[in-house]
C-alpha cells in the first residue's frame, strides 16, 4: 500500500508502549513501530548481530496493526533460542519467523526482495553492503530501509546511503525508497525529519516534512 496511514502509525506506537510497559518516555522502539505501521508494511525483516532487543517487539506491534509478518535474521541457533526464551515470557515469539544465516545480503536479495520495511543493525560487519542490497532489492511501491545502533557506528555511514541520521536512542539511519516503472528511487531528498527538543522536559519531538519534487 503506497500511502502513509496516520492511524496505523499511532496505533502501532501505542501498542508498543503497552507491550513494553516500561513506564518511561517513548524511545526508538516506538518510533520504529510507528514508521512500520504508518507505511502499512506487510513484510518486515530485521537483521541483527545478537539479541534484537525491544526493536523486535516494535515490529511485532506494527504487524498486529497492518496484518503483516515479521522475519528476524540471526547468525546462530543459540541466538534464536535465547531470543525465543525472552519473547515467550510475553507470548510474542510465535509472531516472529526466525531465520538462521550468515549471508544477510544474499538472503535479502533472494528470499525477501518484497520486504517493505527492513531494519538492520549498524553493528553488522558488512552493514554497508547489507543496507545497499536492501535498497536495491526493493520491489514494492514504497519501503523503509532503517539502520539502528547508528550513533556508535557513524564511521560506517560515509557511503551514499540516501537517508537521514536521526539522533533518537542509539541513533537511526532512515532511508525511504520508492519504485517507479521498475526503478528504485531514494526519496530522501523529497522529505526529511525535523527534530525538536522541549527545553523544559527534554523530550524529543519528530516531524516528517515532505516537499514536492521540482518540475521543469
Amino acid at each position: 500500500m503506497d500511502c502513509w496511514s496516520t492511524e496505523n502509525a499511532t496505533n502501532a506506537f501505542l501498542t508498543t508502549l503497552k507491550m513494553g510497559e516500561r513506564g518511561k518516555a517513548p524511545d526508538v522502539t516506538e518510533f520504529i513501530s510507528a514508521m512500520a505501521g504508518g507505511n502499512n508494511s506487510q513484510l518486515m525483516v530485521m537483521a541483527c548481530t545478537g539479541h534484537p532487543g525491544s526493536a523486535l517487539l516494535g515490529l511485532v506491534a506494527a504487524a498486529h496493526q497492518t496484518g503483516g509478518r515479521v522475519v528476524c535474521i540471526l547468525r546462530s541457533e543459540e541466538e534464536m533460542h535465547a531470543i525465543k526464551e525472552t519473547l515467550i515470557l510475553e507470548d510474542y515469539a510465535k509472531f516472529v519467523e526466525f531465520v538462521i544465516g550468515d549471508d544477510v545480503k544474499t538472503l535479502l536479495a533472494s528470499n525477501y526482495e518484497g520486504a517493505d520495511f527492513v531494519l538492520i543493525d549498524c553493528k553488522l560487519e558488512d552493514f554497508q553492503q547489507v543496507f545497499e542490497a536492501a535498497q536495491q532489492g526493493v520491489s514494492v511501491k514504497s519501503a523503509f530501509i532503517v539502520g539502528y545502533n547508528a550513533l556508535d557506528e557513524r564511521h560506517k555511514l560515509s557511503f551514499d546511503h540516501k537517508g537521514y541520521f536521526l539522533p533518537i536512542g542509539e541513533g537511526l539511519l532512515v532511508s525511504k525508497i520508492r519504485v517507479l516503472e521498475g526503478k528504485s528511487i531514494g526519496v530522501g531528498r523529497r522529505s526529511h525529519w525535523v527534530v525538536e527538543v522541549d527545553e523544559c522536559t527534554g523530550e524529543q519531538h519528530l516531524y516528517r516534512v515532505s516537499t514536492s519534487p521540482n518540475t521543469n
